[in-house]
C-alpha cells in the first residue's frame, strides 16, 4: 500500500514538472504532440534569406549571345545568365568565367549552367551587372565542348598541345560573349571587369591581355588549367599565365589553402612566372572553414570581400 502511494505521488510530481517545463517531456503543456518544424526556406538565385523570408536583391535574365561560330553548318549561340540590380538602367559589368567539370569524365556535368550567388550578390549590391557566359558545349550553349580531351573524350588530357588548343578555344568563346555584352544598352562599356574560377580564373588572366582596351582589371579565383596530377601542369599553366602578363593593368589573384587541385606553392610559382614576365598583380591566400575545399573560395565572400573592395577602390571602380 505504501509503495503504491509512493508511486502515485511520483507520477503526480512528474506530471507537474512536465506541465511547468512544457515540451521538456515530449509534448506541449496541454499534453499534445509538438508540431513538426517548418520546412527549411530555400531562396532562388536572386534572393537571400533574412528573418525567415527570401529578400530579392537582383533581377535575372537568361539570354543567348550570338557568335561568329558555326557547328555543322548551324550558327552557334552561347547561353549567358545575367543578374542586374533592381534599380537603374546602365551598369558596370562583371563577366564571370566558369571552370571545368573536375576530370572531364562525367558528360552529364557538361549540361550544368554555372552561376554563383556569392559573387553575384557581392557585386550586384554594389551596383554592378554580373554575367555568366557558358562556353561552347557547356550549360545550354550550342556547339561541342572541346577544351582538351583524350582522343576518346573519356576525360581531360594532360597533353600540352591539345590542352593549350582547348584553352585557346575557350578564350575565343570569352571574346565572343564579351563582344555581345558590349553591344547591350544596359552595359557601361567603360567599366568592364573580368573574373573566373579554376579554369575560368586562368582564362581571366590570359583574356585580359587579348582585350586590354576592354577590361579595366581581372579577379582570378584559384586559377589553373591542369591540376598537379598532370606532369605537364606547370608548363601549361605558366604558358597561359605568362601570356596574360602583357595586360597593362593590375590583376587580383585569390587562392585557398587545402585546394584539391592546386597547392599554394604551385600557384605561387605560377604567379612568380607571371610577374617575372612583367605582369602586375596581387596574390592573396585564404583559409576556408575546417573541412572545406580551398578550391571553392569563390563561395566565401566574407573571406575575400574586403580584399576585392580594396582592389575596386584602387582601380577607381564603385
Amino acid at each position: 500500500m505504501r509503495s503504491s502511494l509512493a508511486r502515485g505521488r511520483l507520477s503526480q510530481l512528474l506530471t507537474l514538472s512536465c506541465l511547468l517545463l512544457s515540451s521538456a517531456c515530449g509534448g506541449d503543456s496541454d499534453g499534445s504532440v509538438p508540431p513538426a518544424p517548418p520546412p527549411a526556406v530555400e531562396c532562388n538565385s536572386t534572393s537571400f534569406l533574412l528573418d525567415g523570408t527570401c529578400q530579392t536583391f537582383a533581377q535575372r535574365e537568361d539570354a543567348r549571345a550570338t557568335t561568329p561560330f558555326v557547328d555543322n553548318g548551324d550558327p552557334v549561340t552561347l547561353e549567358v545568365v545575367l543578374f542586374k540590380p533592381l534599380n537603374g538602367s546602365r551598369f558596370p559589368l562583371l563577366v564571370v568565367n566558369h571552370g571545368s567539370t573536375g576530370f572531364g569524365n562525367d558528360p552529364a556535368l557538361f549540361d550544368d549552367t554555372y552561376t554563383n550567388k556569392s559573387i553575384t550578390r557581392f557585386f550586384v549590391e554594389r551596383g554592378w551587372m554580373v554575367a555568366f557566359p557558358q562556353r561552347r558545349g557547356r550549360g545550354q550553349s550550342d556547339g561541342l565542348y572541346d577544351e582538351g580531351f583524350l582522343p576518346d573524350r573519356s576525360a581531360y588530357t594532360c597533353e600540352t598541345a591539345v590542352t593549350l588548343a582547348g584553352a585557346a578555344r575557350a578564350l575565343d568563346d570569352i571574346d565572343a560573349a564579351t563582344d555581345w555584352l558590349l553591344l547591350r544598352e544596359d552595359v557601361d562599356t567603360t567599366r568592364v571587369l573580368l573574373s573566373g574560377t579554376s579554369r575560368g580564373g586562368i582564362l581571366t588572366i590570359a583574356a585580359l591581355a587579348r582585350r586590354p582596351e576592354v577590361f579595366v582589371g581581372g579577379i582570378n579565383f584559384v586559377g589553373g588549367w591542369l591540376g598537379e596530377g598532370c606532369s605537364t601542369a606547370t608548363e601549361v599553366n605558366q604558358t597561359l599565365l605568362v601570356d596574360g602578363a602583357a595586360f597593362g593593368g593590375t590583376s587580383l589573384w585569390l587562392y585557398g589553402n587545402d585546394d584539391s587541385f592546386y597547392s599554394i606553392q604551385h600557384s605561387q610559382d605560377n604567379f612568380n612566372a607571371f610577374t617575372g614576365a612583367g605582369g602586375m598583380g596581387q596574390f592573396v591566400v585564404f583559409t576556408r572553414a575546417p573541412g572545406l575545399n580551398g578550391h571553392f573560395i569563390i563561395n566565401d565572400s566574407d573571406l575575400w570581400g574586403a580584399t576585392v573592395s580594396a582592389y575596386l577602390t584602387e582601380a577607381g571602380l564603385p
